[in-house]
């Protein structure tokens, strides 16, 4: 995207916007009858750059997007689960490509890139991956959530079955911020992928000033992202599911451009895949991402939570794909080393779950 001048980016994405616009879900008029058996919309991009491919996928929202983000705050949230790896975080193109057509619809006014970086400190992460650049370019504001105010909320634990106080950064539970996830497709050695929810929900707990996920971090800082996790695969299932009511994005923007497959988050190896998905309903988008990286999604159980209490659409019959097919560029991501492990969530409790357990449960945040 360094390369591309504004004016042939807009060139560029008006061409595939063109083109994107004129693949039509429906080719038949008894096709066309049943449009209203689709409860959400989401749309499909590919090509050979990331920035045009986020831009073209939003454009069928844009009369939506205009008037749902009428005065508010917009919080892009990018996943910065390392900050020292670009493959498990966000990519600089995909946030130039969202605020790209968020400047075509007339909302760069009051845009923040906002984040709580895992493992060390945020604008270090940020400047390593180079969104400094797009400060002056769209008059964007760069904040670390781990210096704003927070609430608390309380994330259930398994180990002891109670509730545990977490520091929320206020500004991702704002009523006046319009979230955006710009997410990487991932796959994770908790809850199997990492899309647009999970991005927001561990996202938004925040750390202490100093902390570094490592042996040498400060005495007396701490991090309250493990507590969300809720100490192990039912718990963490539990926790995006029960958090997903208050933390969740208005807008979700997967990254496909390169997924991860194996064991992510921050460990897993790359997928050359190029495609970008899109929607205003962040469960139908990540519903269509799950089916990209050609996972099980009756395997994904916070997924399958938030889809049994309402909380979007992840029935693919009732979910509109604007642009490509599913079926044309689905790949099967290799699966975290423990999945089976994983599938724990499906059992009912035992009064035989023991601490060796919970000491193989592996930490990675987001």
């Amino acid at each position: 995207m360094a390369t591309f001048t504004r004016r042939t980016f807009l060139k560029t994405s008006i061409i595939g916007g063109v083109a994107a616009t004129c693949i039509k879900p429906y080719n038949t008029l008894a096709a066309i009858g049943k449009q209203e058996q689709f409860s959400s919309r989401v749309a499909l991009t590919t090509g050979n750059n990331r920035a045009d491919m986020a831009f073209r996928a939003l454009q069928p929202f844009s009369r939506e997007l205009i008037q749902a983000i009428g005065n508010r705050r917009v919080v892009l949230k990018p996943n910065n689960v390392n900050i020292n790896i670009q493959l498990a975080s966000t990519h600089v193109d995909t946030l130039e490509g969202i605020l790209e057509f968020l400047k075509s619809i007339g909302k760069t006014g009051n845009v923040i890139i906002a984040e709580s970086a895992a493992n060390g400190p945020t604008l270090d992460g940020f400047k390593n991956f180079g969104y400094f650049r797009l400060a002056d370019k769209y008059n964007v504001k760069m904040v670390d959530l781990d210096q704003e105010p927070f609430d608390t909320v309380y994330a259930f634990d398994e180990k002891d079955f109670r509730p545990h106080a977490v520091r929320i950064s206020h500004i991702m539970l704002h009523p006046d911020s319009f979230i955006v996830s710009a997410a990487r497709m991932k796959t994770h050695d908790r809850v199997f992928a990492t899309l647009s929810l999970k991005n927001i929900v561990f996202g938004s707990p925040i750390k202490d000033m100093g902390f570094t996920f490592s042996d040498s971090r400060k005495a007396g800082t701490n991090s309250d992202k493990p507590i969300m996790h809720g100490s192990g695969f039912r718990g963490i299932n539990y926790n995006l599911y029960s958090m997903s009511r208050q933390l969740h994005p208005h807008l979700a923007v997967i990254d496909g451009f390169e997924g991860m497959e194996g064991n992510g988050p921050n460990d897993g190896t790359p997928v050359d895949h190029r495609v970008c998905v899109a929607g205003t309903d962040w469960l139908a988008a990540d519903r269509v991402g799950i089916e990209l990286m050609g996972i099980d999604y009756s395997n994904i159980g916070y997924l399958n939570f938030c889809n049994q209490t309402g909380m979007g659409t992840a029935d693919l019959n009732k979910i509109q794909i604007i642009g490509e097919s599913i079926a044309d560029h689905r790949k099967h991501y290799r699966l975290s080393d423990n999945f089976k492990e994983q599938l724990i969530w499906m059992n009912r409790v035992s009064q035989n779950v023991t601490t060796t357990q919970y000491s193989n449960y592996r930490l990675s945040y987001t």
